[in-house]
C-alpha cells in the first residue's frame, strides 16, 4: 500500500466514528416533541454516547497498546454498527439513552487506536498533518451524520434515517481494511501492568496535563453550541425543520477545508501560538451566534466549527508527538478528559438554556474559551521548536 492509501484509511476511521457519535444531534428537537420531554432531557442523548466513551477510552489504550492497531480497529468499526440498528428500533428515551452509550463503548477503540498508528507509523514531520487528515474525516463524519439523518427524517422517519448510518458504517469498515496496511512499527506493552504504569506517568505529565484541559474545552463548547442551536433555530422566529437544521452543518465543510492546513500552521507558529490565535478567533465566532440573522449565526457556526476543529486537530497532533511511549494509553486519557468535556458539554450548558435561553448558552461557550486562552498562556509547551 502508498502512504497515500494510509492517509485514506486515517480519514475512514475518523469519519466513521463521528458518522454515528453526533447522530441524534439535528434530530433532538424532533424525538423532544415525540417522546414529551424537555431540551435538557433529551440532551441525555447525546450526554450517553460521550459518557461511556470517557469511561473506556482509557482502558482502549491499554488493550491496543498489547494488542495491535489494525484489527482492533476493524473489529470496532463493524461493533459500531450494532447499537446503531438498536437506536432506530429504540420504543423510549431510555432506551435510546442505554444503545447510545453501548455505542460509546465501541467508539474509543476506533479514533484512539487510529491516533496511535499515526504517532507509530508516520514520521515526527508528517504528524499533525496527517492528524489533520484524520480531522478532516472526522469532520465529514460529522456532518454527514447530521445531514443524512436531518434529510432522511423528513422523508422517511427518523428510525429509517438512523439505520442508513448503520449500512454507512459497514461499508466504512471494509474500505478501511482495504487502505490500511499492518502495523510495522508497532512496539508490543509488556502486559497490562506496563500500560497501566504508562497511562499514570501521562496522567501526571506537565506537558500533556495542558493538551488535555484543551481537549476538555474543545468538546465541551463544541456540544453547547451544536446542541443548542438546533432548539434556537427550531423555535421562534426561524422554525427549522429536521431537514433544515441538518442543513446548518454544512459549516462543517469549511472546517474539514481547512483542518489539513494544521501542519503547515503548526510549522509556521508553533502549536501554543496558533492554538491562542484560533481560540481568539472561535471568541469572534461564538460571539456572532447572539446576533438575530440566520446568515450571521452561519458565520459564526462556521467560525466555531472550523477553529474547533483547528484546536482538536493541533491537541492530538501534540498528544502523539509528546507522548514516546504507551501513545495509545496517552491519547486515550486525552479522549477520557475530552469526552468528559463533551459530557458537560451536552448536559451543564442545559441548565443555562433554562435560566436565560440561548443567550445565557453562548455565555457559557465564550467563558470556556477564555479558560482555555488562560490555560494554553500559561502553562502550554511545545514539544519540538
Amino acid at each position: 500500500m502508498t502512504i497515500d492509501s494510509r492517509r485514506v484509511g486515517i480519514a475512514l476511521a475518523g469519519y466513521c466514528a463521528f458518522l454515528n457519535l453526533y447522530s441524534p444531534q439535528a434530530l433532538l428537537p424532533a424525538l423532544a416533541h415525540e417522546f414529551g420531554v424537555t431540551a435538557a432531557e433529551i440532551s441525555a442523548v447525546m450526554t450517553a454516547g460521550t459518557l461511556s466513551i470517557a469511561i473506556s477510552a482509557p482502558f482502549t489504550g491499554v488493550v491496543t497498546d498489547m494488542l495491535g492497531r489494525k484489527r482492533v480497529i476493524v473489529i470496532a468499526m463493524l461493533a459500531v454498527a450494532l447499537p446503531t440498528v438498536m437506536v432506530a428500533l429504540a420504543t423510549d428515551v431510555h432506551q435510546i439513552v442505554v444503545w447510545r452509550f453501548i455505542q460509546g463503548l465501541a467508539l474509543p477503540p476506533v479514533f484512539a487506536t487510529a491516533l496511535a498508528y499515526v504517532g507509530d507509523e508516520f514520521p515526527p514531520a508528517e504528524v499533525a498533518g496527517v492528524a489533520g487528515i484524520y480531522m478532516m474525516g472526522s469532520s465529514l463524519g460529522g456532518f454527514s451524520g447530521r445531514l443524512i439523518p436531518g434529510l432522511l427524517t423528513d422523508l422517511v422517519g427518523w428510525r429509517p434515517a438512523i439505520a442508513s448510518l448503520a449500512v454507512i458504517t459497514v461499508a466504512c469498515a471494509l474500505l478501511f481494511g482495504l487502505a490500511l496496511d499492518k502495523e510495522r512499527h508497532f512496539v508490543r506493552s509488556e502486559g497490562l501492568g506496563a500500560s497501566l504504569r504508562q497511562m499514570l506517568r501521562h496522567l501526571v505529565d506537565r506537558r500533556l496535563i495542558p493538551i488535555y484541559a484543551v481537549g476538555f474545552g474543545v468538546l465541551f463548547n463544541f456540544m453547547a453550541v451544536f446542541t443548542y442551536v438546533n432548539f434556537h433555530l427550531a423555535g421562534a422566529p426561524y422554525f427549522f425543520s429536521p431537514s433544515m437544521l441538518g442543513l446548518i452543518f454544512l459549516t462543517y465543510l469549511v472546517g474539514s477545508a481547512t483542518v489539513p492546513s494544521i501542519g503547515r500552521a503548526v510549522t509556521l507558529f508553533g502549536r501554543r501560538r496558533f492554538v491562542l490565535g484560533v481560540l481568539a478567533g472561535w471568541a469572534v465566532g461564538a460571539a456572532l451566534l447572539l446576533t438575530p440573522a440566520v446568515w450571521s449565526i452561519l458565520i459564526g457556526l462556521t467560525l466555531c466549527a472550523t477553529c474547533g476543529m483547528m484546536c482538536q486537530g493541533v491537541s492530538t497532533g501534540a498528544v502523539t508527538a509528546t507522548a514516546k511511549e504507551g501513545r495509545s494509553s496517552a491519547v486515550g486519557l486525552y479522549m477520557t478528559v475530552f469526552y468528559v468535556g463533551g459530557s458537560a458539554g451536552a448536559s451543564l450548558p442545559g441548565l443555562a438554556w433554562a435560566l436565560g435561553g440561548w443567550p445565557a448558552t453562548v455565555g457559557m461557550v465564550l467563558t470556556i474559551i477564555a479558560l482555555m486562552a488562560a490555560v494554553v498562556a500559561a502553562f502550554w509547551r511545545d514539544a519540538t521548536a
